[in-house]
C-alpha cells in the first residue's frame, strides 16, 4: 500500500479556497479508489508555501511520496506567474533533493474562478500520479556509475 503526504493550498482570493478543498474531496477519493492511504494532510496558506511542507513530509519515513493541491487564479499583475515558478521549482526540488515522489496538482496560473472550478479534477490527478510514481520507481535500477 502507497502511504501519501498531501498538501492543500488554502489561499482564500475568491473562492479558490472551495475549488482546493473540492480538490481534496477528488484527491481523497482518488486514493482511496487505488487503495491508498493518506497519512498525513498538511495545509498551507497558499502554493508559494507548499514546498516547505512537502519536504516536511517527504522526509517522514512513513511518506512514499506526497501530492501538493492549489490553485492560482489571476489577478491584476504577473504575480500570480512569479508564485507558481517559485512553487513548481521548488517541489521540484523538494522531489530530487528527498528522493520522493512530490506531484504537482497546482492549477493555474492565467486562469479565471470558472476555469479553476472546471479543474478541481486535477486533485484526483496529482494523487494518482503520486501514487504511480511511489509504484513504479522503485522498479528503475539506477545504471549511473560513481566516478
Amino acid at each position: 500500500m502507497v502511504s501519501l503526504g498531501l498538501v492543500v493550498a488554502q489561499f482564500a482570493k475568491e473562492d479558490a479556497r472551495a475549488v482546493t478543498q473540492e480538490m481534496e474531496e477528488h484527491g481523497r477519493e482518488a486514493a482511496a479508489a487505488a487503495g491508498a492511504e493518506i497519512v498525513e494532510t498538511v495545509e498551507v496558506p497558499g502554493s508559494y508555501d507548499a514546498p516547505l511542507a512537502a519536504d516536511r513530509l517527504a522526509r517522514r519515513a512513513d511518506v512514499d511520496a506526497v501530492a501538493v493541491l492549489g490553485a492560482i487564479v489571476t489577478g491584476d499583475t504577473d504575480h500570480d506567474r512569479v508564485i507558481a515558478d517559485a512553487a513548481a521549482q521548488g517541489l521540484t526540488d523538494v522531489s530530487l533533493r528527498r528522493d520522493t515522489p512530490v506531484s504537482l496538482g497546482i492549477i493555474g496560473p492565467g486562469m479565471s474562478q470558472a476555469e479553476a472550478e472546471a479543474r478541481v479534477d486535477y486533485g484526483a490527478r496529482a494523487v494518482e500520479s503520486a501514487i504511480s510514481l511511489a509504484r513504479d520507481l522503485p522498479e528503475v535500477a539506477d545504471t549511473t556509475e560513481d566516478d
